[in-house]
């Protein structure tokens, strides 16, 4: 399972699929952090509409999660990987980079 994951995300060793993992980790329970922060500060409140929190949430967090993937994943040596993670996710939101 680990070495079809190496070869599927062209890493090379168990040590640097460790940090990817623990990159996901640290990023996603930040992010929970971060989330209280910022809807505190945009004043959410959990009666609001169902759609409007949607949005919210795509507004917000997920840049807040993708922009923490990039500054984690440089701090611990693995910018390519994750820059590369990061241009196919905005490939699927439509959004094309070099």
């Amino acid at each position: 399972m680990l070495r079809k994951l190496k070869e599927r995300w062209q890493v090379d060793s168990n040590l640097q699929l460790f940090t990817i993992f623990f990159v996901f980790s640290v990023s996603g329970s930040s992010t929970l952090f971060v989330r209280k922060f910022v809807f505190h500060l945009i004043h959410f409140d959990p009666k609001w509409p169902f759609i409007f929190k949607v949005l919210v949430y795509l507004v917000t967090i997920v840049p807040i999660y993708q922009l923490s993937l990039l500054i984690i994943g440089t701090i611990l040596g693995q910018f390519y990987f994750f820059w590369r993670f990061e241009k196919k996710m905005l490939r699927r939101f439509g959004i094309k980079l070099k």
